[in-house]
């Protein structure tokens, strides 16, 4: 792993289905557990059928990471990379009230000679415009505003709690006019629903019109822990795709690399009619060493 992360908040209340965060909430929960902060029936029912809802319904707060930062911060080197949001949205709810996020953006702000990313789908990191603009000044930043579909009435299938498409953008928007260094980030690209040529096309036009410095997007990953929670969610809305992601997520959680291939291909023919720059993400140079090679999710439309 090539970056450090940060993450204020475990677990996040905008509950996306297709979140790979969700196995983070299963160590806090075992470690409060071993410590006596739970009983055995409160831990019981973070490990039953709905344990994936924790996730969603029980934040923990770190409301002591900003002092645990000091002796952390000791141990990144000059150059490297800090992303913070990693396993949950730094701005999601709970934020407003606890304010943890700006106490830590406040704390990096001394920082020189880091790179910084977040990522979130809240508007709400336009409150932090003062911060992020003094980080920016000694650090290298980027701001990645989460955003997998232009269409509100899909966004709501899949994301029950996130803020809206327009608010998202709206709220790239503010950043860029502020002077920060902000972008869209689509991710997942969910194969089958949402990576076809013209949702891509209406999004990185929407990016665009925003300002944006800077587009990521990369495909789903399926790990074990989420199957529980996307799986009835796709069986919900799109029944014919559910044997198709078993068959082609089986064993492994990454899209098999052919389909990753095409759709990096796609990527970069819309990146080049919007202008914009083939640049990695900050916190993308981690890569797995293997790929499956096989499988059954294919773009929609015409391949590249």
């Amino acid at each position: 792993m090539d970056y450090w992360s940060l993450n204020p908040y475990v677990g996040c209340e905008f509950g996306c289905s297709y979140c790979y965060a969700r196995y983070t909430h299963r160590y806090v929960v075992e470690r409060a557990h071993d410590a006596g902060k739970l009983t055995d029936a409160e831990f019981a029912d973070y490990r039953g059928a709905h344990g994936w809802e924790a996730f969603e319904k029980r934040i923990f707060v770190k409301e002591h990471v900003v002092g645990a930062l000091e002796a952390d911060l000791k141990r990144v080197p000059l150059g490297e990379c800090i992303v913070i949001g990693t396993a949950t949205d730094p701005y999601q709810p709970a934020e407003r009230r606890f304010r943890v996020t700006r106490a830590v953006l406040q704390r990096l702000t001394r920082c020189e000679g880091l790179s910084f990313g977040i990522i979130t789908k809240s508007p709400l990191i336009a409150r932090d415009c003062d911060l992020l603009l003094r980080l920016q000044e000694r650090n290298e930043l980027q701001i990645h505003i989460s955003l997998i579909t232009h269409d509100a009435a899909l966004a709501r299938k899949l994301e029950a709690r996130s803020p809206v498409p327009a608010a998202r953008l709206r709220a790239l928007g503010k950043l860029v006019d502020a002077g920060v260094n902000a972008g869209l980030i689509i991710a997942p690209v969910l194969p089958g629903i949402t990576d076809d040529v013209a949702q891509l096309d209406v999004l990185f036009a929407a990016a665009q019109r925003a300002g944006a410095r800077f587009l990521h997007a990369g495909p789903l990953r399926l790990y074990p822990a989420i199957r529980d929670r996307f799986l009835p969610v796709l069986g919900e809305h799109f029944p014919d795709l559910v044997p198709k992601y078993s068959r082609a997520y089986a064993g492994h959680g990454y899209a098999p690399r052919d389909y990753a291939k095409a759709l990096s291909r796609r990527i970069e023919k819309l990146r080049k009619k919007h202008g914009f720059k083939n640049q990695s993400a900050m916190f993308d140079r981690y890569r797995p060493a293997k790929m499956p090679v096989q499988g059954e999710l294919e773009l929609r439309g015409s391949l590249p």
